[in-house]
């Protein structure tokens, strides 16, 4: 099979790209920079230049694919990058699958994020969960609810042959995203404080990426899951961390009044979106695409003794 992938260069696409790549599929990467994929072309991909800001460039390597992988996203928080989610995560979005509409490619996997569903305030919802884009903390949860209901959803609903998944937090060895920061401060000891309510599902970057696998395979066109992993809170991930590392984690544990209270004054997206939970239940995707997830504590070990490895700190005794 051909896969044509967007944001194989990211922490996601790049393992899906690897996994495709290793089951013996033709993959062809779209990349801004083509330089930052040449790992997958030692691998056998074909690396083409473009954007999903730009369509036309994405036309002829997109012709003939027997499956898109729609990956890439903005996921920066901020307001200095509100424009890119815009143009990234909802234009890009719109581009990705209405080409892949007009060149009749059989199937899609789109990757949307848990974040559509905003704060669940402890609540753990599922595909079903209906919530208002309107009162998100962050331009990347707004954008990415407009690419889901907005965009890609009516599109199913008109016959594109589209699945959606939903991953939550995403770690592994490599991660570069505010949860990847915010471990390495902590292993540097440079960690301030930890929100007390924050509470995230948690899924291995392997387990993720091969969900996206399972998705081309066995997820129904139309259809939504939830791929995220295990629920923890932050304060509970962060005690595992301390049993693998037996680094202690920073003693301050901020309210979620005193953090919007310096989000309001700031104007600060992520200490705004810091105290929310992002829950969901991947059942249906274990229930129809044979989702399974490697326990939290065991993820955990793996990256923070590569990311130990990388700043150069001793290995926790056993």
């Amino acid at each position: 099979m051909r896969h044509f992938v967007t944001g194989a260069t990211g922490f996601i696409g790049g393992r899906l790209a690897r996994q495709l790549l290793a089951a013996g599929h033709d993959v062809v990467v779209l990349a801004r920079d083509t330089a930052k994929a040449s790992e997958l072309a030692a691998k056998g991909a074909r690396v083409v230049r473009g954007d999903v800001t730009d369509k036309e460039s994405m036309r002829a390597p997109m012709t003939g694919a027997d499956g898109v992988f729609h990956v890439a996203g903005w996921y920066k928080v901020g307001r200095k990058h509100r424009e890119a989610c815009q143009r990234v995560n909802v234009d890009g979005t719109r581009n990705v699958l209405g080409l892949m509409q007009e060149l009749r490619i059989p199937k899609g996997v789109y990757t949307s994020t848990v974040g559509v569903f905003g704060d669940t305030r402890g609540k753990v919802v599922d595909e079903s969960y209906r919530p208002d884009g309107r009162r998100m903390p962050t331009a990347y949860e707004r954008t990415k609810w407009s690419a889901h209901y907005e965009v890609a959803e009516p599109m199913m609903k008109r016959g594109l042959p589209l699945v959606i998944v939903q991953p939550g937090v995403t770690y592994g060895p490599g991660d570069s995203s505010p949860i990847g920061d915010a471990f390495r401060a902590y292993l540097r000891r440079k960690l301030r404080g930890i929100p007390r309510t924050a509470s995230y599902c948690w899924g291995h970057v392997e387990e993720m990426a091969h969900a996206h696998f399972l998705a081309m395979e066995k997820g129904r066109p139309g259809e939504s899951y939830v791929i995220a992993g295990e629920p923890y809170t932050l304060v509970a991930a962060f005690e595992l961390a301390e049993r693998i590392t037996g680094i202690p984690p920073p003693r301050m544990r901020p309210s979620p009044g005193f953090l919007r209270f310096l989000g309001a004054i700031t104007g600060s997206e992520l200490l705004r979106a810091a105290p929310a939970t992002y829950l969901a239940s991947s059942a249906k995707a274990k229930r129809e695409l044979g989702l399974v997830h490697r326990p939290l504590e065991e993820g955990l070990r793996e990256t923070l003794l590569h990311e130990m490895k990388q700043l150069g700190l001793a290995r926790p005794r056993t």
